[in-house]
C-alpha cells in the first residue's frame, strides 16, 4: 500500500470519527407537553390584588407575630435542613459526574521482598517500583454526557425542592398560628358564656332558696353553668396542643414562644388579596413542586439514554510510566518503562444484562412521567379548591356576622325579661345557645376565609418564579 493510499485511509477514518462524535452528542432531552391542564379555572377567581405581591405575602398580613415565626421556622426547621443536605447531594453527585469524564492520573509505589522455599540457600529479594497510570475515556456515544445531563436535572430538581419546602413551611406555619388565634378567640367566646352562665346559676339559686323559682329551674342552669365550664377547659387544652406544633415548628423555646404570642390575643390575621393567573399553565409554571417533577422526568429521559449507549463499543486511551529496583543479596538492578496506546471495550454477550438495564431505566421514565403529571394534576385541584373554600367563606361572612348579631340580641332581651320575672328559662337557654353558635360560626368563618387565601398561596406557588436565585447548600451539621 502506498503512503497516498494509508493517508486516504487515515484521513477517511478520521472523518469518519468525528462524523460519529458529532451524531453522539448529548443533548437535553424534552419533556412531553402535558395533555390534561385546562385551560381556564371553573371556580371564581379573586380581585383586588397584584401577581407580584404574592412572593413573601405572608409579611403582609398585619402580623409581627405570625412574621417573626415564619421567619424564625425558615432558619430552623428540619425540613428546610434536609432539603438542603438532599441539594447538596445532588450537586456533588453532578461534580462526580463531570469529574469522571476527564483524564484520570494515579500514582503508584510499592515494596515487596520475597524469597523462594525450594532452595535454603536462595537469597531473599525485595522488589520497588514507582509508577504514574493515566487514562481517558473518549465517551464515544456520549455514555457519560448524558449521565451528566441526568445529574444536572436532579441538581435543578434538589433547587427545586428546597423552594417548594420553604413555601410550604410558611404555609404550615401560618395555618397553624391561624388554628392558635382562632382557638383563642374560641376559648374567650367560651368563657364569656361559662362566666354568664355562672352568674345567671347564682342568682337562680338564691331565687330557689327564697321560693321565688322551681329547684329543676336552679339544677338545669348549674348543669349548664358546669358544662360551659368544661367545654372552656377542652378548648383551652386545644390552644395548649396548638402552642407545642408552633414550637415545634419554629424552633423558638416555648417561653420566648408564650411572649411573643401574648399581644394580639385571639386576634385573626387579616389577609391581603392577590391575584391568581387567569390560565392554570401559568400557576404550574410558578409550581417549584410542579418544576421539580419535570426535572426528574429529563433526568429518567437522560439517563435511558446513558444505559443505550452503554451497549455500544467504549474507547479508553492509557499510558503509564514506571521504574523499578530489584535488589537480590547485596546486588541490585534497576530500570523504567513506559506504555500507551488505546483500549476498544466491544460488548458482544452479556445475557441480556443490558436490555434489562433499559427496560428498567425506561420503565423509571414512566413512572416520572406519570408522577410529573400526578403533580400538575394535584396542583391544579389544589387551586380550585382554594378559590372554591375562599368564594364561600366571602359569600357566607356577611350572613354569618348580621346572624351573631342579632342572635346576641335577642339573647340580651331573653336574659333581662328573665331577670324581670316575665320570661322561662327554656327560653333563655334557647337564646344563649343559638348566640353561642353563632357567634361561634362567624369565628369559624373568618377561620376558614383566611385559612382559603393561605391554601391558595401554597397552592400558586408561594411566589416562586424561575428567575429566583439558587441557595448555597452546605452540609455543617
Amino acid at each position: 500500500m502506498s503512503i497516498k493510499t494509508r493517508f486516504k485511509g487515515t484521513k477517511l477514518a478520521t472523518l469518519a470519527l468525528a462524523a460519529l462524535l458529532s451524531a453522539c452528542a448529548a443533548t437535553a432531552p424534552t419533556v412531553p407537553a402535558l395533555s390534561a391542564t385546562p385551560v381556564a379555572w371553573a371556580a371564581p377567581l379573586p380581585h383586588g390584588g397584584q401577581g407580584g405581591q404574592l412572593k413573601q405575602w405572608w409579611s403582609r398580613l398585619d402580623d409581627e407575630a405570625l412574621v417573626a415565626l415564619i421567619a424564625s421556622a425558615q432558619q430552623s426547621n428540619p425540613s428546610i435542613d434536609v432539603a438542603l443536605a438532599r441539594m447538596a447531594q445532588a450537586r456533588a453527585q453532578l461534580g462526580s459526574s463531570r469529574a469522571d469524564q476527564g483524564p484520570q492520573l494515579n500514582g503508584t509505589v510499592s515494596s515487596l521482598r520475597s524469597r523462594p522455599t525450594t532452595s535454603s540457600s536462595a537469597r531473599a529479594q525485595t522488589l520497588g517500583t514507582v509508577g504514574l497510570d493515566a487514562s481517558w475515556e473518549l465517551d464515544l456515544f456520549a455514555q457519560r454526557r448524558r449521565q451528566i445531563l441526568a445529574d444536572e436535572a436532579r441538581a435543578q430538581a434538589g433547587e427545586l425542592s428546597w423552594h417548594s419546602a420553604r413555601v410550604s413551611l410558611a404555609a404550615e406555619v401560618a395555618q397553624t398560628y391561624l388554628a392558635f388565634r382562632a382557638c383563642e378567640a374560641g376559648a374567650a367566646i367560651l368563657a364569656q358564656d361559662a362566666e354568664a352562665l355562672s352568674r345567671m346559676s347564682g342568682l337562680t339559686a338564691k331565687k330557689v332558696a327564697a321560693g321565688m323559682e322551681a329547684q329543676a329551674n336552679g339544677q338545669q342552669l348549674d348543669a349548664s353553668a358546669a358544662d360551659a365550664r368544661s367545654r372552656h377547659l377542652g378548648q383551652q387544652a386545644e390552644c395548649e396542643v396548638l402552642i407545642k406544633g408552633l414550637v415545634a415548628l419554629s424552633g423558638k423555646p416555648e417561653a420566648e414562644l408564650r411572649q411573643l404570642l401574648k399581644p394580639g390575643s385571639g386576634r385573626l390575621p387579616q389577609a391581603a388579596a392577590f391575584e391568581v393567573a387567569s390560565v392554570p399553565a401559568q400557576v404550574l409554571a410558578q409550581r417549584p413542586d410542579v418544576a421539580a417533577a419535570e426535572r426528574q422526568v429529563m433526568a429518567a429521559l437522560a439517563e435511558v439514554g446513558s444505559v443505550e449507549a452503554a451497549g455500544w463499543p467504549q474507547l479508553r486511551l492509557g499510558g503509564a510510566l514506571s521504574r523499578g529496583e530489584l535488589r537480590v543479596g547485596g546486588g541490585s538492578d534497576s530500570g523504567t518503562g513506559w506504555s500507551i496506546g488505546p483500549i476498544l471495550h466491544i460488548p458482544l454477550f452479556d445475557s441480556g444484562l443490558l436490555r434489562a438495564a433499559v427496560d428498567a431505566a425506561r420503565a423509571r421514565s414512566d413512572e416520572a412521567y406519570a408522577q410529573y403529571r400526578a403533580s400538575a394534576i394535584q396542583a391544579v385541584r389544589e387551586v380550585e379548591e382554594a378559590l372554591v373554600r375562599l368564594d364561600a367563606a366571602q359569600a357566607r361572612e356577611a350572613d354569618a356576622r348580621r346572624a351573631a348579631s342579632g342572635y346576641e340580641q335577642v339573647q340580651g332581651a331573653t336574659a333581662a325579661r328573665w331577670q324581670a320575672g316575665l320570661g322561662n328559662l327554656i327560653e333563655l337557654e334557647e337564646s344563649r345557645r343559638n348566640a353561642l353558635n353563632a357567634r361561634s360560626s362567624l369565628l369559624q368563618v373568618q377561620r376558614e376565609r383566611v385559612g382559603a387565601w393561605l391554601s391558595l398561596y401554597k397552592a400558586a406557588g408561594g411566589g416562586w418564579d424561575r428567575s429566583d436565585p439558587m441557595p448555597q447548600a452546605t452540609v455543617s451539621r
